[in-house]
């Protein structure tokens, strides 16, 4: 994944305009332009399509996590020069505020299981025995999920919402004598059935501070 599919798929995620995305950078102590975020936004083809450097990526992601965790006391950190897959894994974790059931759980609606074992191995140090790498794959399974947690069932919830309220809207007047069927109460919806809620995952996205 490059820097600028990252950046595409969390700013959807997010659901973040311009303005915020900006108020991101200005939270890290930098400054973008509406046309830095445009060209970054780009398909890989366009003319005016910019690669996204590890530096904006990172004051990027720090913004992010200024913004839903608060400002820490003393100088601003330094964005990296570097990035790798680890370090942004880590930082949205971070800015997140989850546990490694969280993240567990996040991988486990994109249909990627991963052991807490596996998952501590990229957060170690990358002269420690136990350092792994964090692949695209995984990297991109998590913001599948994220996705799913966070859009997707929302969407689902709209959805399931809307129905109802036309259901409601095409009900036979209340004078009506109600059958059999109208007096039986529905069946439990099955838990394999969408229902805007994941079973035994109560993670939610932090409030802005």
């Amino acid at each position: 994944m490059t820097h600028n599919d990252i950046f595409r798929r969390l700013r959807y995620i997010f659901s973040l305009s311009d303005s915020k995305v900006i108020s991101f950078f200005d939270l890290a102590a930098f400054d973008v332009t509406r046309t830095e975020i445009s060209d970054w936004l780009k398909k890989d083809d366009h003319e005016d399509y910019k690669k996204m450097r590890d530096t904006m990526l990172a004051v990027f992601l720090n913004g992010l996590i200024i913004e839903k965790r608060g400002k820490q006391d003393g100088a601003y950190p330094d964005p990296e020069k570097r990035l790798n897959n680890n370090i942004i894994f880590r930082k949205l974790k971070i800015a997140l505020t989850m546990q490694d059931d969280d993240v567990i759980a996040v991988m486990d609606l994109a249909g990627f299981p991963i052991s807490k074992h596996e998952l501590s191995a990229f957060f170690r140090k990358p002269d420690h025995k136990n350092f792994r790498e964090c692949k695209d794959q995984v990297l991109r399974n998590f913001l599948k999920g994220l996705q799913i947690h966070l859009v997707d069932k929302k969407t689902l919830v709209k959805t399931d919402a809307a129905n109802r309220t036309s259901r409601s809207a095409s009900k036979p007047n209340a004078n009506v004598r109600l059958t059999e069927r109208d007096n039986n109460p529905p069946e439990p919806r099955s838990s394999n059935q969408s229902s805007g809620e994941s079973s035994g995952f109560a993670w939610k996205i932090p409030d802005n501070k």
